[in-house]
């Protein structure tokens, strides 16, 4: 079957997370990308143990960079930016990742890359953006959503700010959104001809999450708190508890007849009033059904609540996600030659490439721009390409 984006041609020249995230999801959309690399360390997720049996490629790039091709070229020579000027000149979208204002130096900033083709699409993805005051610190993960006031709302009320166990700025308020940005730039340039540039900030981006608290606030409401709020700590009907073989489940009773039909499920009385008490109530009603759900093991619970609509599901743990009926189901997991994989929610598990090696495809990718066997071997020589 056709996918969305065949035909569409990506020169991704970022590493680690944000950017071949978003890229993976272009490519389960069906775009060709290609990651450039440069003829060093490139992409050094690559080398971040644990490794893929019997290679070299870590687990977390396996992950993100299948059915990708790689080229190794060093754009600090002039005739590697020459042939990349080339590559560019026949694809759709380029994504970097580098400090602010680096490909512009490098001279293949998208004013460069616009005027030779006009229906260019660059996304340029960096911690606080391409302006301002922050524009060239540097940052993680952790910075970013402190700034974006993500970090602020995760942990108990009166306790501090907790880590989230995955990567929120980089995977999401980065990734996603640069790729729902790029495939929006495709769309209009079916309209205008033309393309676009794109500033996408991971820390705008995951400020972005806390839009309908913040609509609260702005017009006139407490500031939210971290557990405080109705869906990060303050209603016992909308939370976690553990069950007495030290597992845990996950409870989002929040409509009265889901509060209704939990209760009558684990064998409590619980009424409507109790959704809306506060915070005595709360206390109150959380420690008798902790107390309650600790009274089974999670399987025992998972067999009863199996057959009631009361909005309560384990809290899996990663070992168990690969094997569990509902993502095998949906064909969330597949394989790429015995190399297990996992799709992306809009794309299906029609990946054809292992992983790439860096530069593995380098030679292929320049004789499909028009490069001849002469030009890659003068490319060879100089160092431009690996």
């Amino acid at each position: 079957m056709a996918r969305p984006l065949d035909g569409v041609r990506v020169l991704d020249l970022s590493r680690l997370l944000p950017g071949p995230f978003a890229t993976l999801i272009l490519s389960d959309l069906g775009a060709d990308v290609v990651k450039v690399e440069d003829t060093g360390a490139g992409d050094y997720l690559r080398a971040f143990p644990p490794f893929v049996p019997g290679t070299h490629l870590g687990g977390r790039f396996a992950a993100i960079n299948r059915d990708k091709r790689s080229i190794a070229i060093d754009l600090k020579q002039p005739s590697a930016v020459a042939a990349f000027g080339r590559l560019a000149a026949q694809a759709d979208v380029v994504v970097e990742s580098f400090r602010p204002g680096v490909i512009d130096k490098l001279g293949i900033g998208f004013e460069v890359l616009a005027a030779q083709h006009p229906g260019i699409i660059v996304c340029s993805i960096s911690g606080y953006g391409q302006t301002g005051p922050y524009r060239d610190r540097a940052g993680h993960d952790l910075n970013y959503i402190g700034l974006g006031g993500v970090l602020a709302m995760t942990g108990p009320a009166g306790g501090g700010p907790q880590m989230p166990g995955v990567q929120i700025a980089d995977l999401a308020g980065g990734g996603l959104w640069a790729a729902v940005g790029i495939c929006a730039a495709l769309a209009a340039r079916t309209k205008t001809g033309r393309g676009q540039y794109l500033d996408v900030s991971m820390t705008e981006g995951s400020l972005a999450f806390l839009i309908a608290e913040l609509g609260n606030m702005v017009i006139g409401g407490p500031p939210p708190r971290r557990g405080q709020e109705l869906l990060n700590g303050a209603l016992a009907c909308y939370g976690v508890y553990e069950t007495r073989d030290g597992r845990y489940l996950s409870v989002g009773a929040l409509e009265p007849k889901f509060w209704l039909a939990f209760n009558q499920t684990i064998g409590r009385s619980g009424d409507l009033s109790e959704l809306v008490g506060g915070p005595d109530v709360q206390a109150r009603v959380r420690a008798q059904v902790a107390a309650i759900l600790r009274t089974k093991t999670r399987a025992e619970w998972e067999e009863i609540f199996a057959r009631a609509d009361a909005m309560c599901e384990p809290v899996l743990e990663t070992d168990e996600l690969l094997g569990h009926p509902l993502h095998q189901a949906r064909r969330m997991f597949f394989e790429i030659a015995g190399l297990p994989q996992m799709r992306t929610p809009l794309g299906a598990p029609e990946a054809r490439r292992l992983p790439p090696t860096q530069g593995q495809h380098t030679d292929e990718v320049l004789r499909e721009a028009g490069f001849s066997e002469a030009d890659i071997a003068a490319l060879r020589a100089t160092g431009a390409i690996r």
